[in-house]
């Protein structure tokens, strides 16, 4: 296990290793870490690869703020072990990885900066010989990883015009959807939405689309988001909204997190008053005694890496020959018959269903390791 920090000068290629230094007693073991600065962009680039025991890491790219690139190494640590689970607990021949790429604070991201930045990663990503394949996630798009593949082949998500299968947001809202109705039938024994009170805070690529299709079934929404544009959604919906610190003292029926990770805090859980936790954000426990707090309390909470798996699924299933629409919605769709089942299977036992989700992941890593 080791972090390597490759050579990034205009007269040398980002891809040549310069020094290696130790992983931290306390970082996760991850099989390698490559943190680089971007020769084009100057912007520092984490590519995290933590397992590669089903196969090639599949994960995002985020672009975004920080307020010192040790947040974004941190941050592609916990997501990359997060991605480990995910492809093993949805059956994918995937390991998991991802990749960060840090803005500091008041660095005003352009188009010129935004393109040079894809480029860097391309750079980072074949840099790893295949190890990771990369695709979008938060402040990247299908258009930029069109950007990125000018620089590697192991990127994923393209624009259809360019032969790619687009951006996964539709089957990720999809995933949600499904492991909201499981849960829904869990906690009340019925899986219809219609009438039921759902809180969804973040209203982005995936939680604007679970928005509206819950509105069309019926269901009553609170939404909100720290962008204040997305109120025009509220709006168009007939959706009440409030300020993103009020969402989680809503009094609802399900509270969806669908923004950025760590809502899930001790003082945000006692303060809940809804009967589930069903969203698509990543890394939603701010700690993993919160799984133990969320049980205490009687609220079903839907771990976020079974639930928000359908990009994922789509993207492997998509550039898999032989596999068409039905097969990939048929998957998709099964998502929510895995968190039924995590669901029974933490209240058979009394556990959690964080560790009754991580052992049927842990189940199949264990089987590919012999």
């Amino acid at each position: 296990m080791s972090i390597t920090h490759p050579t990034a000068t205009p007269h040398t290629p980002a891809a040549q290793p310069a020094t290696t230094v130790p992983l931290p007693l306390d970082a996760p073991g991850h099989e390698r870490v490559l943190v680089s600065r971007g020769r084009r962009s100057g912007l520092t680039v984490v590519v995290a690869v933590h397992s590669t025991v089903l196969g090639q890491a599949l994960g995002g790219a985020r672009l975004w703020q920080y307020e010192h690139w040790t947040d974004a190494l941190a941050d592609a640590l916990r997501l990359s072990e997060a991605m480990t689970m995910k492809n093993a607990a949805a059956g994918l021949a995937r390991g998991g990885g991802k990749a960060v790429i840090h803005v500091p604070t008041g660095v005003e991201v352009d188009d010129a900066l935004r393109r040079a930045a894809m480029l860097d990663l391309g750079d980072a990503v074949e840099a790893l010989g295949g190890a990771y394949m990369t695709a979008e996630d938060v402040g990247t798009s299908a258009e930029l990883m069109a950007v990125v593949a000018e620089r590697t082949a192991h990127v994923c998500g393209l624009p259809p015009e360019q032969g790619g299968v687009g951006e996964p947001a539709d089957a990720t809202a999809a995933g949600v959807h499904a492991g909201l109705l499981a849960t829904l039938e869990h906690v009340t024994g019925r899986r219809e939405v219609a009438g039921r009170h759902v809180v969804i805070a973040g209203l982005g690529q995936v939680g604007g689309r679970l928005a509206r299709q819950l509105a069309a079934e019926g269901a009553r929404l609170t939404v909100t988001d720290v962008a204040d544009d997305k109120r025009a959604l509220a709006e168009e919906l007939g959706a009440e909204w409030v300020e993103p610190a009020e969402a989680a003292l809503v009094e609802a029926d399900v509270f969806a997190p669908c923004g950025l990770g760590g809502v899930l805090t001790p003082e945000v859980v006692r303060r809940l008053r809804v009967r589930a936790v069903v969203g698509a954000a990543n890394n939603q426990l701010a700690s993993r005694d919160v799984a133990d707090l969320l049980r205490q309390r009687g609220i079903a909470w839907a771990p976020d890496f079974v639930v928000n798996a359908g990009g994922v699924v789509y993207l492997d299933l998509a550039s898999t020959p032989g596999v068409g629409a039905a097969e990939r919605a048929e998957r998709i769709a099964a998502i929510g018959d895995t968190v039924g089942r995590v669901l029974r299977e933490a209240d058979a036992s009394g556990e959690t269903t964080l560790a009754a989700a991580e052992r049927l992941a842990n189940a199949r890593l264990a089987a590919a390791r012999g």
